[in-house]
C-alpha cells in the first residue's frame, strides 16, 4: 500500500475512534490489512500533524483539524522553562520530556530565518539561518508563547 492511501486510513480511523498511541493505531492498521514499521507510523503522523492530547478519559491521538491551535499553543507555553541564546544557536529549555512536543510546536511556526530544530528529553536547539536573526526568531517564539498564556 503506498503512502497515500496508508495516510488516508490513518486519518479515517483517527476520526472514527478514539486512539491512545501509535501502538493501538497500528493494531487498527493491521485489522484494516496495512502492516506498517513504527518508525514508517511515527514519519506518517508527524507528516499529517497528529498530536497526542489529554482528554476526559485519558489521551487521544489527534488531527490538527480535530484539535485547535489554541490548544496546542496552551500546552507549549506551560512546557517552556527557558529561552536563551549565543552567537550561533538558540536554546529553549522545556518541561522534562516535552521538549518533542515543543520542537514540533516551532516546525510548525514554520519560520523561514530557522533551519530546523533539534529536540532531546528537555532541550530544543533551534538553528538559525543566519547569527544575524537570532534576536528575532526569540521574539517571535516569545511572541507565540505569550498569546498561548
Amino acid at each position: 500500500m503506498g503512502k497515500q492511501l496508508r495516510q488516508l486510513k490513518i486519518k479515517e480511523i483517527l476520526h472514527s475512534r478514539d486512539i491512545a498511541n501509535q501502538h493501538e493505531l497500528i493494531t487498527e492498521l493491521e485489522k484494516n490489512g496495512i502492516e506498517v514499521a513504527q518508525a514508517t507510523l511515527s514519519r506518517d503522523c508527524s507528516e499529517l500533524g497528529v498530536i497526542r492530547t489529554r482528554t476526559l478519559n485519558g489521551y487521544r491521538l489527534t488531527l490538527p483539524e480535530d484539535s485547535p491551535g489554541q490548544i496546542m499553543k496552551g500546552l507549549v507555553g506551560m512546557e517552556v522553562q527557558s529561552i536563551d541564546s549565543n552567537e550561533c544557536a538558540i536554546v529553549v529549555k522545556t518541561l522534562p520530556g516535552r521538549a518533542h512536543g515543543v520542537g514540533s510546536f516551532l516546525d510548525q511556526l514554520k519560520l523561514s530565518c530557522v533551519l530546523g530544530t533539534i529536540a532531546g528529553d528537555d532541550t530544543v536547539l533551534v538553528i538559525p539561518d543566519s547569527v544575524k536573526h537570532i534576536a528575532s526568531i526569540i521574539e517571535h517564539i516569545q511572541l507565540n508563547l505569550s498569546q498561548s498564556r
